[in-house]
């Protein structure tokens, strides 16, 4: 007796790091980027407060913010871009450019030496860029945007990577047009970039910069 054939099982839902919303609150909520780490690091990072939970849901639930690493290569005066192909996992983002390389953390980042945080990444940074010459990698503030409904659910921990030459490729096909280009020539189209990128150009360029702590990673 032949038998239909049955559906191919569903790919498991991805468990993404959260932190509550109160708790961002509660340390003090802003709008853009905050340079002020060390007053929210360790309670956003304190396994106490975290925990792992279905992606698909955390998108759409602003009781929650998913922690996003968010690198942004500099080399002198000109910053690494590119624009976010159809593949890109963010739907809402598609089309916009990025200055931003990063992530999701991850359930499956879990189990090594090294923290969560840190283990994620690295992972993010191998799987989407390929670096080629030597960098200074410090993490420079938070980033906040309530404007919009991505932004209501992630909280972006920004790492601005001083690169000594400009050799970082995209290894994502859905990374389209990268390269180093100058900032001013990106500041001249913001509205063509997503609003983190937007909010973190305006902060390095228009805003007095890097002020604030700097933390520096191992």
């Amino acid at each position: 007796m032949n038998r239909p054939p049955s559906d191919p099982p569903a790919p498991p839902v991805e468990q993404v790091l959260v932190v509550p919303t109160a708790l961002f609150r509660e340390l003090g909520e802003f709008q853009g980027v905050c340079t002020d780490v060390e007053r929210y690091l360790a309670a956003l990072l304190d396994p106490r407060h975290i925990r792992f939970e279905p992606r698909d849901q955390m998108e759409l639930d602003p009781n929650f913010k998913q922690l996003i690493p968010y690198c942004i290569f500099r080399h002198g005066d000109q910053l690494f871009q590119y624009r976010r192909g159809k593949l890109q996992g963010e739907g809402r983002l598609r089309g916009k450019r990025s200055i931003g390389v990063g992530g999701h953390i991850s359930s499956t980042d879990q189990g090594s030496e090294r923290p969560v945080y840190l283990e994620a990444l690295q992972r993010e940074l191998d799987e989407e860029v390929a670096i080629e010459t030597r960098l200074d990698n410090r993490l420079i503030g938070l980033l906040n945007d309530d404007s919009t409904e991505v932004g209501r659910v992630h909280l972006g921990l920004v790492h601005l990577i001083e690169v000594e030459e400009p050799k970082v490729r995209a290894r994502e096909a859905s990374m389209l047009e990268a390269g180093f280009i100058p900032a001013r020539d990106m500041l001249g189209d913001l509205a063509d970039f997503e609003t983190w990128s937007q909010l973190c150009l305006e902060h390095l360029f228009r805003q007095g910069g890097e002020a604030g702590t700097s933390v520096p990673l191992a």
